[in-house]
């Protein structure tokens, strides 16, 4: 019997309008709205009509599709109308993932985020007087808390502000203090981060002009002092956040470039990345400076990220000198870079955590504190919990990262959830976990799929194993 030609299927296929009459397809309508319903069934219609002329479709597999229209329909519905931006399980051990968000939020913060963004708030408004204020002075007085050092009578030289991105506070600090003029910085920083972020792009941007010194390996003080003319206006430390330099090299002290600044009355600017505000050496984190150091050593303005070690929302900050911040506060600049209710609400919020040393308040040092035991037992529960004979499971040693550029070469020791199935190869499993719901995102490491749970938020564990069993069911 010679098959259909493609003309008679075409001709099986029913109108939009016979489709949207359907019962199920109207329910459809009343639920999602009546035009992103006929969008949904035209949609599903022309992928029928694009397999028919491509011959992926005969008559009893245009059958078949026609039976599953409604579903078909809705499934377009739920995927055109749905969030894009959705939570995953990050099961990496990854801390810091700047593809996963870097740092989630602490309960407070989602809570304080909430309140202040469903309401009117008084972001730029005096409770006292009645009159316009400041939406700085919501975060600057937790930073000077945390920052300022010394007697009560030093307590107001630190000031903050707050911009959208590290980049952006980079750019800010720079266009503030040395536009038109030189910023004088090693060969050995001149970084480039994630996204094509380049210190000497951004300082182009700002209107300051590169002055090299030292080389890749080995820069002095005597160096930064030899290139120092009329024209300089900033020395630049920018900290190298996401590699290192090894063997044979010298970089002088941030106290000695501080120093130098003093005696030649320019300041001395650090872009510190990531900018933590916690004891990273209590948990075995080293070579990543806080942000207090810095400005006990003497560094003049401070740049860092809001969304790295600091657990906050993304945001880029500027802490130093209170005159210096003022006049960063004054540039036209400042306007277009700064930030909106929901994020002082959330970095208010996390800053309060720390100004209360309730760690844990905030997930990413909550997950720095975890102990390789408390890592490993949990991967033990869920092991258990997992419902199918097809899969191996086995808990081994493995490493947990920072990332986001944070302190490259340390590590957290760590217990991993290694997991093998009969039928599916390390990736296509990996590749399923991603496409469960929620999505759960692992490594694959020698022909095994690796769960670090370190990474992974504890009422999130049952989720894990309960993906797991339907997976290889």
């Amino acid at each position: 019997m010679k098959a259909p030609s493609p003309s008679e299927l075409f001709r099986k296929l029913p109108s939009v309008d016979d489709v949207m009459r359907s019962p199920a397809v109207g329910a459809l309508a009343a639920s999602y709205g009546h035009e992103p319903t006929v969008d949904a069934a035209r949609a599903v219609l022309a992928c029928i009509r694009q397999e028919i002329t491509s011959g992926l479709l005969g008559e009893d597999a245009l059958a078949v599709a026609l039976s599953g229209l409604e579903s078909a329909i809705e499934k377009q519905l739920r995927q055109a109308l749905g969030y894009s931006l959705r939570a995953v399980i990050n099961a990496t051990g990854v801390i810091l993932h700047t593809n996963l968000g870097r740092a989630p939020l602490g309960d407070a913060a989602i809570e304080h985020v909430r309140e202040t963004g469903g309401s009117y708030s008084n972001l730029e408004f005096d409770l006292e007087d009645g009159g316009r204020g400041k939406r700085d002075v919501h975060v600057d007085r937790l930073f000077r808390k945390l920052l300022n050092q010394g007697p009560e009578t030093t307590r107001a030289a630190v000031s903050t502000i707050v911009v959208n991105n590290n980049a952006a506070a980079v750019l800010l600090a720079l266009n503030t203090l040395a536009d038109g003029g030189e910023v004088i910085v090693s060969r050995g920083e001149l970084v480039e981060i994630g996204g094509s972020f380049r210190i000497p792009d951004v300082m182009a941007k700002s209107g300051a002009i590169l002055r090299e010194v030292g080389t890749t390996n080995r820069t002095r003080t005597a160096d930064y002092e030899r290139a120092i003319n009329e024209r300089t206006r900033v020395l630049l430390r920018v900290h190298r956040s996401n590699f290192e330099i090894t063997g044979f090299t010298e970089q002088p002290s941030t106290a000695d470039l501080a120093a130098l600044g003093r005696k030649r009355g320019i300041p001395l600017m650090e872009d510190l990345g990531s900018g933590a505000l916690f004891d990273l050496p209590s948990v075995g984190i080293s070579g990543e400076p806080g942000v207090a150091d810095s400005l006990r050593n003497g560094v003049d303005v401070v740049t860092y990220s809001g969304d790295k070690l600091l657990g906050g929302p993304q945001a880029g900050i500027i802490s130093g000198r209170a005159e210096m911040i003022a006049r960063m506060r004054s540039n036209s600049l400042f306007r277009a870079l700064r930030v909106d209710k929901l994020i002082y609400a959330a970095l208010e919020a996390t800053l309060l955590a720390y100004i209360r040393r309730d760690y844990d308040a905030i997930p990413v040092l909550r997950m720095m504190r975890l102990t390789k035991e408390e890592v490993g037992q949990r991967a033990q529960a869920v092991a258990k919990k997992i419902a199918s004979s097809k899969l191996k499971t086995e808990i081994v040693d493995g490493e947990s990262l920072l990332g986001g550029g944070a302190a490259p070469s340390s590590i957290l020791p760590t217990r991993l959830l290694a997991v093998t199935c009969e039928t599916l190869s390390a990736d296509e499993l990996s590749a399923r976990l991603r496409a469960s719901e929620p999505p759960v995102i692992a490594r694959v490491d020698e022909g095994r799929v690796m769960l670090d749970l370190r990474t992974v938020f504890p009422e999130q564990d049952a989720a894990i194993a309960s993906a797991l069993s339907r997976i290889s069911a």
